[in-house]
């Protein structure tokens, strides 16, 4: 039979307890970190702005869809007036994740000229009066 003596005995429970110890502290450490980061999921935003730029990108993605069903565009021109309407969502989604859930008032306004911009390109593109103004006030409104 082998002997021990306190030293070797000492020496095992160490590393024993050390070769346990390891993978339950990263398994703990991963699900500690894990929760943290997942706390809020990236597509619950929340506030006026951000309501507000999804309620009217709703707006312009309808107005696509009627102007196309009704013949007024193109295929391709509503594939195009989409395509930028959907950047425009993607860019709002990046900044609210980055801001948490919110967009500051400065980016919100650049986003909303852009909108707006595809909004008055598909107003030309079904003939529909010309649109003064920058909307700069919250709004475009038909000349005359």
């Amino acid at each position: 039979m082998r002997s021990f003596s306190p030293s070797t005995s000492l020496r095992t429970a160490t590393l024993t307890a050390i070769l346990i110890a390891v993978p339950l502290a990263g398994a703990y450490a991963a699900g500690h970190h894990r929760g943290a980061l997942d706390a809020g999921d990236p597509t619950d935003f929340a506030g006026p702005r951000v309501q507000g730029l999804i309620e009217q990108v709703q707006g312009v993605r309808q107005g696509i869809v009627d102007a196309r069903q009704a013949n007024n565009i193109t295929p391709a021109v509503a594939e195009r007036l989409e395509m930028q309407t959907a950047r425009i969502s993607q860019a709002a989604e990046k900044i609210a994740a980055s801001d948490h859930g919110r967009i500051p008032a400065a980016q919100y306004h650049e986003l909303l000229r852009r909108l707006d911009n595809v909004d008055q390109r598909l107003r030309v593109d079904i003939g529909s009066d010309t649109l003064m103004g920058d909307g700069s006030d919250g709004g475009n409104y038909p000349n005359g």
